[in-house]
């Protein structure tokens, strides 16, 4: 792919999503929607590998039936009501309508199946927007609708915690393990967005933070699976080191960034007087915080089966931009101080 083509379509990713942000009209905001699910497609069948068009064709299925379910509540809404506004949109079925369009768009338990398999099936530099940028459109417009039914939201916010944690536990593919950790993490979020939407955002914040963080160090050591892991020590001891940090933080185990967001939702549902859903999360969680363990074990604690020979790779001049995953490991790990100022914000 030349470096113009690039440029478009990362342009267009963007007018998209842009474009969904500044929207209250029901069709404008689809709009960007749809042009960001176009413009993504060519990046994920850049390869020309079997599993890669697989990946683009199972993507543009799902988002392509999420968008038409979103139509139809948008038009039933106009119809019902006479108005397009998306923040006025008060009747029943519209609005559930929407929230699983939405659900199966960002990939939220039970609409969750396509996007392991479609992040396996990507590379990791396109697999870092489908995990952290796509997200952003649909959670967006998400922000903007009022649930009538809480329950709804409760529901996938605890199907998506506790099967984000179950379906990552026997994986070995650290594609498929970020795909499980997504779901998880965006359960969280929705959790607590009926309650306190600058929480939810800022969950979400903190989990493209920590993400990024993490596809950008598996792109610099080309690492997609556990079994790489091993080696990985040998190949860079300093990333080795940074590497639990990072899984951790996905774990949210304090004193690590990850462990800010789950801090203040459960202080959130708990004030709700939602104490057995606060509960059921973190049991949920722990299931994630095991798989997470586990690859931190295995790239900390497990040397490789053979040795090296030759000239260690960590000793060689990297070629790659390293300023991006200095930057974003420093957010993902040392956030926590903050704690007190963010608090300070939302309350305000």
């Amino acid at each position: 792919m030349t470096v113009i083509t690039l440029t478009i379509l990362l342009f267009a990713l963007g007018i998209g999503t842009s474009l969904t942000f500044v929207s209250s009209h029901w069709l404008l905001a689809w709009m960007g929607l749809e042009i960001s699910t176009l413009a993504i497609l060519p990046l994920m069948a850049q390869q020309h590998h079997p599993r890669a068009v697989e990946a683009a064709t199972k993507y543009f299925l799902i988002q392509a039936t999420a968008a038409a379910v979103l139509l139809f509540a948008s038009t039933t809404n106009a119809w019902i009501s006479g108005h397009w506004d998306i923040q006025q949109t008060s009747h029943p079925l519209p609005l559930t309508l929407a929230t699983l369009a939405l659900a199966l768009k960002i990939g939220l338990a039970p609409l969750h199946s396509w996007q392991p398999e479609v992040l396996q099936g990507l590379g990791l530099n396109t697999g870092i927007i489908l995990a952290t940028w796509q997200k952003l459109a649909p959670f967006a417009i998400l922000t903007q609708i009022q649930t009538p039914n809480s329950l709804l939201l409760i529901t996938l916010g605890i199907a998506s915690i506790f099967i984000g944690g179950w379906g990552g536990l026997n994986q070995t593919q650290l594609r498929k393990v970020l795909a499980y950790s997504s779901i998880a993490h965006l359960g969280w979020m929705v959790l607590v967005l009926q309650y306190a939407r600058p929480l939810a955002l800022l969950a979400l914040l903190l989990y493209i933070i920590v993400t990024y963080a993490t596809f950008t160090l598996f792109i610099l050591q080309d690492v997609t699976s556990m079994k790489s892991l091993f080696a990985l020590g040998a190949k860079n001891p300093i990333l080795t080191t940074l590497l639990p940090f990072l899984l951790l933080s996905l774990a949210s185990l304090p004193p690590l960034t990850g462990f800010l967001a789950k801090l203040l939702i459960l202080k959130e549902l708990t004030k709700q007087g939602l104490v057995p859903t606060a509960a059921l999360a973190i049991m949920g969680t722990l299931l994630s915080a095991f798989f997470y363990v586990r690859l931190s074990v295995a790239t900390a604690l497990t040397l490789a089966p053979n040795t090296m020979t030759g000239t260690t790779p960590w000793r060689l001049a990297s070629s790659r931009l390293t300023m991006p995953i200095s930057i974003s490991t420093v957010m993902a790990v040392a956030l926590l101080p903050l704690t007190p100022a963010l608090l300070a914000l939302l309350t305000d």
